[in-house]
């Protein structure tokens, strides 16, 4: 494994636990209630086609799987420690349970829009590769990226919320998040060309 293909699963790995957990801090943008693990996420989708381009379509659908399993076990650890009470002297102890016990409808579907969307975006991202080899791989990302971010959006949105608000309050969070998902995405494209010095020289 070279040491640009450690740095990008590591770095897919390290967005999926920082945006899940930044997704407890529900802000307001533009009058919008908005999770605010939305900036970070979308980057995950460009780092998973980084992973994929260093390392294959195989490995990169069990890093996938192992960052579905770590998000997992991160929850499940929040939820065990929660289950203690708090030391009355340590405010921030009850701060913590408030903030990072799990819901676990919406942990359950988000690592479900997460495993869906990403595991499409490996498919698109193959079959574009097939397709056009070493040539546009910004059409790779933009692509396999346009695909996934309904996908993650539409299994989120509706399985999160459909049964807690209407579904006008639903479509406002699915087009919001659909928007800057879309547009971090859009921005995050030229790192698909990004390769170490060594790297280049050998290619060269």
């Amino acid at each position: 494994m070279t040491n640009t293909a450690l740095f990008v699963a590591l770095s897919y790995l390290a967005v999926q636990l920082v945006s899940n957990i930044s997704s407890v801090k529900v802000g307001l943008v533009f009058d919008y209630a908005v999770d605010m693990g939305v900036f970070l996420y979308p980057l995950s989708f460009t780092l998973r086609d980084l992973v994929h381009r260093e390392l294959g379509k195989e490995m990169t659908k069990r890093c996938i799987y192992f960052s579905v399993l770590i998000n997992l076990l991160m929850t499940g650890y929040f939820a065990f420690i929660a289950l203690f009470a708090s030391d009355p002297s340590s405010p921030a102890s009850s701060a913590f349970d408030e903030c990072l016990s799990p819901v676990w409808r919406i942990v359950v579907f988000s690592l479900l829009a997460q495993l869906s969307s990403e595991l499409v975006d490996t498919e698109v991202y193959h079959l574009f590769e097939k397709r056009f080899g070493e040539k546009h791989k910004w059409g790779r990302v933009l692509v396999s990226n346009s695909v996934s971010i309904p996908v993650d959006n539409a299994v989120f949105c509706v399985g999160a919320f459909a049964r807690t608000y209407g579904w006008n309050i639903v479509w406002q969070i699915f087009l919001f998040n659909f928007v800057v998902k879309y547009l971090i995405s859009l921005f995050s494209i030229p790192l698909i060309y990004l390769r170490s010095g060594r790297e280049k020289r050998v290619a060269g």
